[in-house]
């Protein structure tokens, strides 16, 4: 059993240094699990200072695996951390989209694939429950054994087979088989080109029958506050603001969650994150980030 409490074992002897040292070295895992259990950058990096707190006052002694009890400490947390978030998120102004992270330095965000990191399972996994989304994580993600993650989501192993299971099949009747990366880049350019130009023909063309459109403003910003939903809704949606959202503004490309996605800039500053998720039916979702708090983060991506 692992208390996770923090400040009640502190330990005398510990070397801080040494103890940075391991912390730091498994950092970018902990990222990865605590962002693909949140969805939130900012929230994951919130949950490692509290992380970073709680092992600076164990007793780090009586540790025998750091990483393992690391992986632990941030899964629990974020599984607690994700419970309260969800309560804000239903007074969300607009849709509530994934915080994007940039990954073309760090593709897999500490993970050995990058599963659970693109914005459609992103979004399929928040209609999973916290203890479903943490264990589809820890397997689909990191390869955890299924005992290694009973033990942090304090389960049985059966029950742990049948989390990721009922996650996957969940996963797998809600999401079509996605394009290839290069396939995904294609569209997305194909897409805001004619977005810029207003081509409700090419628009419908690239859209499939169903296609959404989401936009993440949070009330901060001028943005849809309910998705659009259908081809052709949103191929007229998108031409309508054509002349006054496109103008002025540089497009740069990012590799953002896995995937390509277009930084729109209007006199140097980011306004938007774009990009869609597609698959053989054409564009099956249109993401426009616009939320400054989300963004900011990648402002300085080029």
């Amino acid at each position: 059993m692992v208390d996770i409490g923090a400040g009640s074992h502190r330990s005398g002897t510990g070397d801080l240094d040494q103890a940075a040292a391991t912390f730091e070295s498994v950092r970018p895992r902990l990222f990865g699990i605590a962002y693909r259990i949140l969805g939130s950058a900012t929230e994951a990096e919130d949950l490692l200072q509290d992380v970073w707190l709680r092992w600076q006052a164990y007793d780090r002694g009586v540790v025998a695996d750091p990483a393992a009890f690391l992986a632990t400490v941030t899964t629990r947390l974020a599984i607690n951390t994700l419970q309260s978030a969800r309560m804000r998120r239903e007074t969300y102004v607009g849709p509530w989209l994934p915080e994007p992270v940039a990954t073309g330095d760090d593709p897999h965000l500490g993970a050995e694939r990058g599963e659970a990191l693109g914005f459609a399972v992103l979004l399929l996994l928040e209609k999973l429950s916290p203890t479903e989304r943490a264990a589809y994580v820890l397997r689909e993600a990191f390869d955890y054994p299924y005992r290694q993650i009973a033990e942090i989501i304090e389960t049985s192993e059966v029950a742990v087979r049948q989390l990721v299971s009922r996650a996957r099949k969940h996963i797998a009747s809600e999401r079509r088989a996605p394009v290839t990366r290069a396939e995904q880049r294609r569209l997305l350019t194909a897409f805001v080109t004619a977005a810029r130009s207003g081509d409700l023909a090419v628009l419908e063309d690239l859209l499939a029958t169903d296609a959404i459109s989401y936009s993440d403003g949070g009330g901060a910003v001028r943005a849809s506050r309910i998705p659009v939903i259908g081809g052709f809704r949103v191929a007229k949606y998108v031409r309508a603001f054509a002349d006054r959202f496109w103008a002025g503004v540089e497009v740069e490309w990012a590799d953002v969650n896995g995937q390509a996605a277009a930084l729109l800039r209007r006199d140097g500053e980011l306004f938007t994150v774009l990009t869609v998720n597609a698959s053989d039916e054409g564009i099956d979702q249109v993401l426009w980030l616009m939320n400054p708090d989300k963004i900011a983060a990648l402002s300085a991506v080029s």
